[in-house]
């Protein structure tokens, strides 16, 4: 069984502290290749998240019977059997989304995230901690692509959304800004993800610093210092 607290501090590790974007900074060629719109950097998250709570779950139900030495083979032999089926499901479900994405979600083998918490957490953890590990690493990874996608998306072209018909049928992108909007082009390319990135990185510190100071603010050392 997990806890609560478990489970709030998994969640937190996952989404905001160890956030595997703007904190360990892994996976960045997805990161970087595929936010060029919201959807794609979406979609790719979602196969993500299946693959690092399901590879996660299965490493810690089966850690105590993998010799210690051939742990790694096993490892992505796993996380591999995994990203074949998402991969085929893709191709039959969503073929269009499937073409776009292309070789990044195959790649997702590879991607330092899901062998990281494999190896890190779910080889030392119980299996329902495992999985909630792996799902909201993959969480936290989701709504950094969204986001990161989203801004890219809106500053290239104007719009949100785009290709989202590929997704759910009938339903069309939204254009927030006029049709005039000429887009910037360096949002949607390479350069203008990194300069992106950053800025998510630079908010996020300065966020941290900000509620480390007002919890150092609260402290009753604080208070006293104050006081005197």
């Amino acid at each position: 069984m997990i806890t609560a607290t478990e489970f709030r501090a998994i969640a937190n590790n996952g989404i905001w502290k160890q956030n595997s974007s703007l904190v360990q900074v892994l996976g960045m060629c997805p990161l970087l290749a595929v936010t060029t719109n919201a959807v794609n950097g979406i979609m790719l998250s979602l196969a993500t998240i299946l693959v690092m709570a399901l590879s996660n779950l299965a490493v810690a139900l089966l850690r105590n019977l993998i010799p210690h030495e051939i742990r790694i083979p096993v490892f992505i032999l796993i996380v591999a059997s995994l990203v074949t089926i998402i991969d085929l499901l893709f191709a039959a479900f969503l073929h269009e989304l499937y073409l776009v994405l292309g070789i990044f979600i195959p790649l997702i083998v590879t991607n330092c995230i899901v062998l990281a918490r494999v190896e890190a957490f779910a080889a030392k953890n119980p299996p329902l901690q495992s999985m909630f590990d792996g799902m909201f690493m993959g969480v936290g990874m989701l709504w950094t692509l969204a986001l990161l996608g989203g801004l890219r998306e809106l500053i290239g072209a104007g719009t949100l959304f785009s290709g989202i018909e590929m997704v759910i049928a009938g339903l069309q992108p939204l254009r927030l800004l006029p049709e005039s909007y000429p887009g910037f082009l360096l949002a949607v390319l390479p350069p203008g993800a990194f300069i992106l990135l950053g800025c998510l990185i630079a908010g996020k510190n300065w966020m941290d610093a900000r509620l480390r100071a007002k919890g150092d603010s609260r402290s009753p050392v604080a208070a006293q210092t104050a006081g005197r």
